[in-house]
């Protein structure tokens, strides 16, 4: 027969008429006025029964005070076990924690924040291969504990190497090579790396917008679109145009808004008709009346 079976569930009458005992012990733990009525209590085992407490506590609203009390076999004398404040059914409680990690969301980041990158992230992938150790400018090559032997070691590399060592089996040889050849970078996205990013750009400026349903053209035909480089040209470009939505965001080639290029074309400024002429020589305009017009008017 297991301990559990022998456990009574019937709480002890001397430990379960120690509320005072427990309610002392409470108030020893907690701050003065800060323990409430008697709530319940329940029975932990033989002669052992455990008395709650509610906690007027600010802050804890729903947590109790329990103090478990016992005694020994055929002893009469109830003592203290131990007291805790422990959340009721109905307790205020911290949301669930969750490493900073999953925490982490966009536009977290502020001014001097870094966030580390996993080495097995799997958006990234090596920018270069062909050495077991990384480069010596990498962020993942093995800092030397002693800086002094670090120097030492550079400068006799520097003095003492031979034209052979340069050409065969140096450490730097493949990184050297990768630098000149413009790829100076340890790690490059991956293709699990593009698929991520090229969703979350199309769900933010992609043809299932509410912006691009009712755009008169798409952006693949519009004059603001800056293209972009490599795989994601086909699919992607930069908005180029200060009154759109996504001015300097990535936009899906399928995205569009009202400020199209081509959606409409400005009216001219109306100009004034040009002045009709009836006669190619000048009209004569004399500055004092004839004889005869002045006879006339007499």
């Amino acid at each position: 027969m297991s301990a559990a079976t022998t456990r009574s569930r019937t709480p002890d009458r001397l430990c379960a008429e120690a509320v005072d005992l427990a309610r002392v012990a409470a108030e020893e733990a907690a701050a003065p006025g800060k323990v409430g009525d008697h709530v319940s209590l329940t029975s932990e085992g033989d002669r052992v029964v455990t008395h709650f407490f509610a906690c007027e506590e600010p802050g804890y609203r729903g947590w109790r005070w329990a103090v478990t009390v016992a005694r020994a076999s055929r002893a009469k004398n109830v003592t203290v076990d131990e007291t805790v404040l422990l959340p009721g059914p109905d307790a205020l409680l911290a949301p669930e924690w969750v490493p900073w990690s999953e925490r982490l969301r966009p536009g977290d980041m502020g001014p001097g924040d870094l966030l580390p990158t996993a080495a097995d992230d799997p958006r990234l992938e090596p920018g270069y291969i062909g050495e077991d150790t990384p480069p010596p400018n990498s962020a993942f090559a093995e800092p030397s504990h002693d800086l002094a032997e670090r120097v030492d070691a550079e400068d006799a590399e520097l003095t003492d190497r031979t034209p052979a060592d340069e050409a065969v089996g140096g450490r730097g040889t493949i990184a050297a090579l990768a630098e000149e050849l413009g790829l100076r970078r340890a790690r490059v996205l991956s293709r699990y790396g593009l698929r991520v990013a090229a969703d979350r750009w199309d769900e933010a400026f992609g043809e299932r917008s509410a912006m691009a349903q009712a755009a008169p053209a798409s952006c693949a035909t519009c004059g603001f679109l800056v293209p972009v480089a490599g795989s994601l040209r086909q699919a992607f470009g930069i908005c180029a145009n200060e009154y759109a939505p996504a001015d300097g965001r990535v936009v899906s080639l399928s995205y569009g808004c009202g400020g199209h290029s081509e959606a409409a074309v400005m009216p001219k400024a109306p100009q004034p008709a040009p002045p009709v002429l009836d006669s190619l020589e000048p009209d004569a305009f004399p500055l004092h009346a004839s004889p005869d017009e002045e006879l006339g008017h007499s």
